[in-house]
């Protein structure tokens, strides 16, 4: 099974490295690009040892406890088998 997480900064949180980016493509010639919001990606490959919902509750708690900073940062996730 494998987990992806993805994590990206709160909406009520400025994004200082997304707003470089967006002013970076809009410099680049690129258009149509009205905001820019970074994040991170993670792909974890867990060891069939979990049914699936303790699965759930696992990637649940290792994203909210060491993935992200909760105080400005959320996630979601997909789990496929």
């Amino acid at each position: 099974m494998k987990a992806y997480v993805y994590v990206s900064m709160k909406k009520s949180v400025l994004d200082p490295q997304g707003k470089t980016i967006q002013g970076a493509l809009t410099k680049m010639g690129y258009k149509g690009v009205a905001d820019v919001r970074q994040g991170k990606y993670f792909e974890l490959s867990l060891d069939g040892t979990l049914d699936h919902d303790a699965a759930r509750k696992e990637v649940e708690r290792m994203a909210s406890e060491v993935l992200t900073n909760p105080v400005i940062e959320e996630f979601h996730y997909k789990l496929e088998d």
